[in-house]
């Protein structure tokens, strides 16, 4: 059986049960254990299923985000891929600049890895200022209500303190992004902020990793078309045929 006849295999497995493991697809296939996790770590790669400890399982179908979750909380999720994706956006930034840099911890990783002093920062998050200001940035905050589980700045007073400007660059997390649905957030007053941040910025970035491929939240910020997509790999087929997703790669950028 040649590779590709076995990868399809593999996944039609793996899609029709759910879960199988390195031992029931070395018996299904007929293929040495080193064959079936090679197999499995490059059809990961691909985005085909998801490579788990001692097997496989398949691809998440969307799933609704109704909350927000706190900073520490989303600390525990996907940091590695979060950090490439902020190094690789932190590269995007010029001098003379003025950024725009949403709350988030995708965002956070951006703004740790950030070694452009003369350029210009705007933020909605109390944490993003609070290093920008360590780094030696110039950085400006709206004004509006503090939403204490993320810690950045929400309501009316923010919107139009941010309607009055216009930014070269900006960079927003999401809590779902898909073609249909494009970019999604739980949470109604944030979801404005993100929304006229997007649509006063020249070049707009979505930083998510992966997972977010997979979830939806209730209000939709923007279109899906309406940003570049920075994220560590495509997991959703339907997406490879899209032109406005990079993807990072030991932190190199390789656009599709």
């Amino acid at each position: 059986m040649i590779a590709e006849e076995r990868w399809s295999h593999i996944v039609a497995l793996v899609n029709e049960r759910g879960v199988m493991t390195v031992s029931q697809l070395m018996e299904a296939l007929d293929a040495s254990e080193s064959t079936v996790r090679r197999d499995l770590v490059r059809l990961d790669d691909m985005g085909r299923l998801r490579k788990v400890h001692g097997g496989a399982t398949r691809l998440a179908t969307s799933e609704m985000v109704m909350v927000d979750e706190s900073m520490s909380g989303r600390k525990m999720y996907h940091m590695e891929e979060k950090r490439a994706i902020g190094a690789y956006a932190a590269t995007l930034i010029k001098p003379g600049d003025f950024v725009f840099i949403d709350g988030g911890t995708t965002t956070e990783c951006l703004v740790d890895a950030i070694t452009e002093t003369n350029a210009t920062y705007l933020t909605n998050s109390l944490p993003h200022a609070q290093k920008l200001l360590s780094k030696g940035c110039r950085t400006l905050l709206p004004g509006g209500e503090v939403k204490p589980l993320t810690e950045v700045l929400i309501g009316s007073e923010t919107v139009d303190s941010i309607r009055r400007y216009h930014f070269t660059i900006g960079f927003w997390g999401t809590n779902g992004a898909a073609l249909d649905s494009g970019f999604t957030t739980p949470e109604f007053n944030e979801a404005a902020v993100k929304r006229i941040g997007i649509e006063n910025t020249l070049h707009p970035y979505v930083l998510c990793d992966s997972s977010k491929f997979s979830s939806v939240a209730l209000i939709t910020f923007a279109e899906f078309k309406d940003a570049i997509v920075v994220t560590d790999r495509i997991t959703r087929e339907e997406m490879r045929q899209t032109d406005n997703i990079i993807q990072v790669s030991d932190g190199i950028g390789a656009a599709f």
